[in-house]
C-alpha cells in the first residue's frame, strides 16, 4: 500500500511540474517547474524500474494540461450468465473486452468496435454500469492516472473469434474466474458488475 501511496504521490508532482511548465510566465519559475519534472521523474524511475528513455516515452513534452487517462470495457453475459473475457497476449491473463479511448469515438462507439476487434462479435452497449478510478482499488501500480469506464452490452450477432492481439476467448463463471490481467480488471470489479447485472441494479457504481 505505501508503494502504491508513493506512485500516486509521484504522479501527482509531475502533473503539478507540467501545469506549472505550461503556464509559467518568466524563466526562473520554468527552471524551478523543470527541476521538479525531473525530480518526479528520478522518482519514478526509482519507484518503477523503468529506464530514462521508457518515462520520456511514458511522459512526453507536454503541450496541454495534463488530464486523466481513460480505459473502456463491456461486459456480457450468455444465456448461463456465464461472463466473456479475452486472454491477453502481452500477459497471457484474462480480461473484459476493451481497451484505451479513441479519440473520435464515444465511450459505446468504443466498446462496440472494442468488441468485434477482440472477439468476433458484434456488441450492443445497454447502460453503464459503473465509472472505476484505478487508485481507489488494488490495481498493480503504473505510470498513468486511469478512469476506467465498464459498460453492460448484449451480443447481438458474429460469431467467437480472436483478434490479432488476443490468444483466446472463452465464458467463464463468476464462481470459476481464469488468472486475470489485474492492471486491465479485477475479481472484486467482476463480481461487482455481475451482480449489478443480475439484480438488475440501475445506479452506476463510481469511485
Amino acid at each position: 500500500m505505501e508503494e502504491r501511496t508513493l506512485l500516486e504521490k509521484i504522479k501527482r508532482l509531475n502533473a503539478m511540474a507540467d501545469i506549472g511548465l505550461l503556464y509559467s510566465n518568466n524563466e526562473y519559475d520554468r527552471e524551478l517547474y523543470s527541476e521538479l519534472k525531473e525530480i518526479s521523474h528520478q522518482l519514478l524511475r526509482e519507484a518503477t524500474g523503468l529506464g530514462k528513455e521508457d518515462i520520456k516515452i511514458i511522459f512526453p513534452e507536454t503541450k496541454d494540461y495534463p488530464t486523466v487517462k481513460v480505459d473502456i470495457r463491456g461486459i456480457a453475459l450468455n444465456e448461463e450468465k456465464k461472463i466473456l473475457l479475452v486472454r491477453e497476449s502481452k500477459d497471457g491473463k484474462w480480461a473484459l473486452p476493451g481497451g484505451w479511448a479513441d479519440v473520435g469515438f464515444t465511450p459505446s462507439e468504443t466498446v462496440v468496435k472494442e468488441f468485434k476487434e477482440e472477439t468476433g462479435f458484434n456488441a450492443k452497449p445497454t447502460r453503464l454500469l459503473a465509472v472505476f478510478d484505478k487508485r481507489k482499488h488494488h490495481h498493480p501500480p503504473q505510470p498513468f492516472y486511469v478512469y476506467k469506464m465498464v459498460f453492460q452490452c448484449e451480443i447481438i450477432s458474429g460469431a467467437m473469434q480472436k483478434g490479432f492481439d488476443i490468444l483466446d476467448v472463452q465464458f467463464f463463471s463468476v464462481s470459476e474466474l481464469p488468472e486475470l490481467s489485474e492492471d486491465r480488471i479485477l475479481s472484486s470489479q467482476i463480481q461487482l458488475l455481475h451482480k449489478k447485472i443480475l439484480s438488475n441494479d440501475s445506479e452506476v457504481y463510481y469511485d
